[in-house]
């Protein structure tokens, strides 16, 4: 590991720190602006008791600072995911105080400071940070990392892609609170003094615009860079390397970055635990990984084992991957932990996953089990353009009839999928990861997938399929499933709110008519038209049986 590195040193006077900057709201912050936002925020915290502080925000620069000042007050940081009321109950049993962008505590953000401070280095050894788990399979779990171990990691991927990258400002897609992100978005950047962004980019539709603003890295997942645009402008001239990680990158996705944005996408294999492991980069077909410098592996049985030196010790660490040798590479197969008993039979969730992709109507497809009586197989599915055709003409029964006619050449019967969702995009976090927990709350919905055929600034256009085993038919007209006039009044304003961005607070209806009732297998269209001057939105459900419901949800701030 590294005896101090440049991380440990950001805020002292060493002559070695070259100057940095942060794009935020416009203008680039320098250096000396970072050395004074993180003498704020030591002042801050070394008037706080106890140790242990918990530290979000939605802002990098803000979040650096933080960080930096915390650590220099001898404080240990706690990043939590998100601010979530579950994980700050989590987070209160751990820590002594909560600071940054977090509910009820908007309060813990130091004003400016006139008072200076005689920063020391940093003990790499001594510093220390808690980040998360991302709970893809479970509740997320702390992780503690010590300054050297994040020294070591970033200096070795600046000597191993730093040359790529030269004056490149860095973006990213995905969140700082996250290990990923604040690796590779964050304190790489900040060791290397490269320019960063200090926001996140949140929407496919402004990376074109923001990628042209000189040489850029893009710190992405896939859940982003499978919804890139497809046509108009291409920042391509200007990238310089992409960079995914979070979960598997779909083929198709690859060729999507590369006919965008010009660059193979360089596919990362890590964890919160371990940090990188493996990376590829998806110029061919079915790469196989290669291990990051310093990185070690071995095989015993089918199960991958690592040894890293961004880790405490030296010692072997036993994955929960599943993998092969190949010419000297790894072929990764998938977790062991996602091979289940289904009727008394082993089945690999991974092998219908694949196979049901090489199928020409399905993009993407993620399995998992799901309760109902006894526990069977559900499949997320994100289909091709030919597969939404199906979908918009014959329904998610036709689909899905094809699709379970594919897996029979493979699959007995008692293992195919019982249970089927078709989605635009698989639903995932703010690191960008598709977890078991988020897939199984799409077979116990509130309300239906959203199948978007327009999506214009103030026009949109929706079809949704109204299946029997929606939880608002639950209780409601027993003698008859009718879908409640609250649910499609919620409907309404939830896919408002999804088409048209930040609308103010809900605060009234206004012509509503309720036309002709919506039974389960009706598929709805529903249209949206944002007027903006007046603050409302007009809705209307039809289908081929005519007019549903209309009316006029008012969108307001209401004055306190």
């Amino acid at each position: 590991m590294g005896d101090g590195g440049m991380l440990a040193n950001l805020v002292t006077t060493a002559p070695s720190i070259r100057v940095m900057g942060m794009h935020r709201d416009g203008a680039v912050i320098s250096h000396a602006d970072f050395i004074k936002r993180t003498t704020a925020w030591f002042h801050f915290f070394r008037k706080q008791a106890g140790q242990n502080w918990a530290l979000y925000h939605e802002d990098a620069f803000e979040c650096a600072a933080a960080l930096y000042g915390a650590w220099h007050a001898g404080k240990v940081i706690y990043l939590p995911g998100d601010t979530q009321p579950g994980t700050l109950a989590a987070l209160g049993s751990l820590v002594d105080g909560m600071a940054g962008n977090i509910p009820g505590h908007a309060g813990e953000l130091p004003e400016a400071c006139a008072e200076s401070a005689d920063f020391q280095p940093l003990d790499p050894q001594q510093t220390r940070l808690f980040v998360f788990t991302s709970g893809s399979t479970g509740t997320p779990k702390s992780i503690e990392k010590t300054l050297a171990h994040l020294i070591c990691e970033v200096e070795t991927l600046e000597r191993f892609w730093g040359s790529m990258l030269g004056d490149a400002c860095v973006y990213a897609t995905v969140s700082h609170q996250h290990f990923y992100g604040l690796i590779y978005g964050l304190l790489w950047p900040l060791s290397a003094g490269r320019v960063f962004f200090s926001h996140r980019l949140l929407y496919s539709e402004n990376i074109a615009a923001t990628l042209q603003n000189g040489p850029a890295v893009l710190i992405s997942s896939p859940a982003h860079l499978k919804r890139l645009p497809q046509g108009g402008a291409e920042p391509r001239m200007y990238v310089r390397g992409v960079f995914s990680a979070g979960g598997e990158l779909p083929l198709y996705a690859a060729d999507i970055v590369r006919r965008y944005l010009g660059r193979s996408p360089i596919e990362i294999f890590g964890s919160s635990e371990m940090g990188s492991i493996f990376w590829r980069n998806l110029e061919k077909e079915f790469p196989t990984w290669t291990a990051i410098p310093g990185v070690s592996w071995k095989i015993e049985g089918d199960v991958l084992h690592v040894r890293s030196p961004f880790l405490a010790n030296d010692d072997w660490r036993i994955t929960e991957d599943r993998a092969a040798e190949r010419d000297g590479h790894v072929e990764l197969l998938g977790r062991a932990d996602r091979i289940v008993k289904i009727e008394e039979q082993r089945v690999s969730l991974i092998d219908i996953e694949r196979h049901l992709c090489k199928h020409d109507l399905v993009a993407e497809a993620r399995v998992v089990v799901v309760n109902r009586a006894r526990d069977v197989l559900a499949a997320v599915v994100v289909p091709t353009e030919a597969g939404f055709s199906i979908l918009r003409n014959g329904g998610r029964g036709a689909l899905s009839q094809k699709l379970k006619a594919y897996l029979a050449e493979v699959q007995t019967a008692v293992v195919f999928p019982r249970l089927w969702r078709f989605v635009d995009v698989m639903p995932h976090n703010t690191q960008g990861k598709t977890s078991d927990a988020l897939l199984r709350t799409l077979f116990q919905p509130e309300r239906p997938v959203a199948h978007w055929s327009v999506r214009r600034k103030d026009h949109a256009e929706l079809h949704l399929e109204v299946a029997e085993d929606l939880v608002v038919f639950d209780g409601h007209f027993p003698s008859v499933s009718i879908l409640p006039g609250v649910a499609q009044l919620d409907w309404a304003v939830h896919f408002s709110r999804h088409a048209f961005a930040v609308l103010p607070p809900f605060c009234g209806i206004q012509m509503l008519k309720f036309q002709k009732v919506i039974m389960p297998g009706t598929r709805l269209t529903l249209s949206l038209r944002h007027v903006r001057d007046a603050r409302y939105v007009e809705f209307t459900y039809t289908s081929a049986q005519g007019t549903h419901a209309s009316g006029r949800l008012l969108f307001r701030q209401i004055d306190a």
